[in-house]
């Protein structure tokens, strides 16, 4: 069964991820949807979906695998609302069918009894879409304020202990994780970059170079962090020019300045695409050029003392439509040889790749969520 309450995830690139699925729903309702799958044509018994139309005592529901449900509600069918993370209906509010709204998540069961040929509800539990958008930024807030992320430089798994590398130039820094047998460990899906698709794994499944994000209490200074929850996932960088745009397929041909071999990038809905101003490019390759050439990891230059994560966070967001053949572009992908998908893409970055050095980097440093970025860059 496909995640159905489809959450984006805590986190993501440049805005904090993005964004949690809430797996434990998933989990607790997978014994009530067991034998749902769809056969054939013909409507199953249950089925979990989307609310996308609403009539006069009739809803139709979208499934996750497409699949267009219109169903009768009587005046004697069950309806319940229970809220994300709610994991029985013992607790769940008995509501009336004008409380539903399009774009709630639904999980219909069929009356068995009803007429031959007619699809009648007899029981209908919905996640309202309001309570699931405040769900998530109050998630999403959560991990920007108890957060960290990084790229992993070393595991030690008879400790519990990750040590992670954030931030690039001035800005860089080592932040230790803490985990025990308490803390939650996951690890992204092998091409996904989808946070509810993300599965349990030992902390043996981590390694040097993988990013990592972990949730939890943070020292004062932030360079430690007692986890409650982690995920990571291995994933690569990439910088290049563009070779060729397909606009109808969203993707687009990267000529990777490390192979020389050209690499097909998938960009979905869930990938962050940022352009760079001029004046911001050159001042990020100066200081990280500068911070190169000194070797001083803590030095300040006479450019600023901004953070390049938070450079990068106040760099506007740009569309598909926006990017052009033979420009430069920093992306940080889901692995794979010739076909990735684009977790984040920063264009604008001409001066950075004149400067291979600074640009790397920059790249080596870029982790799986800014959130907290952005988070100070407001403060």
């Amino acid at each position: 069964m496909k995640n159905w309450m489809k959450i984006r995830p805590p986190f993501s690139i440049a805005r904090g991820p993005v964004w949690l699925a809430l797996a434990s729903i998933v989990l607790a309702w997978t014994a009530l949807l067991a034998g749902a799958s769809l056969a054939g044509a013909q409507t199953p018994s249950r089925f979990v979906g989307t609310i996308t139309t609403l009539g006069s005592n009739i809803l139709t529901v979208k499934t996750d695998q497409g699949q267009l449900y219109p169903v009768e509600v009587p005046a004697t069918a069950s309806l319940k609302r229970i809220a994300p993370g709610q994991r029985d209906l013992s607790t769940a509010l008995t509501i009336q069918f004008g409380d539903l709204a399009v774009g709630d998540r639904a999980l219909v069961r069929l009356d068995p009894d009803a007429p031959a040929g007619v699809s009648q509800a007899l029981q209908i539990v919905i996640v309202k879409q309001t309570d699931v958008a405040l769900k998530q930024q109050k998630e999403r807030e959560d991990w920007q304020r108890r957060g960290v992320g990084g790229l992993v430089k070393s595991v030690d798994a008879a400790s519990g202990t990750i040590v992670l590398t954030a931030g690039a130039g001035a800005a860089a820094k080592t932040i230790t994780v803490h985990t025990s047998s308490a803390t939650m460990l996951k690890r992204y899906a092998p091409a996904s970059v989808r946070y509810d698709a993300a599965l349990p794994a030992p902390i043996e499944a981590i390694h040097a170079g993988d990013q990592l994000r972990a949730r939890g209490t943070k020292s004062a200074d932030g360079t430690e962090i007692a986890a409650e929850e982690v995920v990571s996932g291995s994933f690569r960088n990439i910088s290049g020019t563009i070779a060729s745009l397909d606009a109808p397929s969203s993707t687009l041909v990267v000529k990777d300045l490390a192979t020389k071999k050209p690499v097909t990038v998938h960009i979905t809905a869930e990938a962050q695409m940022r352009r760079l101003p001029d004046r911001a490019a050159q001042i990020l390759a100066a200081r990280l050029r500068e911070t190169a050439g000194s070797g001083q990891s803590g030095q300040r230059t006479g450019q600023g003392a901004a953070d390049p994560q938070q450079m990068i966070t106040r760099a506007p967001a740009i569309p598909f439509a926006d990017l052009k053949k033979g420009e430069a572009v920093i992306l940080v992908t889901t692995e794979g040889a010739t076909e990735v998908t684009a977790i984040t893409l920063l264009a604008g970055v001409e001066p950075l790749l004149e400067s291979p050095a600074a640009g790397q980097d920059l790249l080596s440093n870029w982790s799986m969520n800014t959130g907290a970025g952005a988070a100070e860059a407001a403060q």
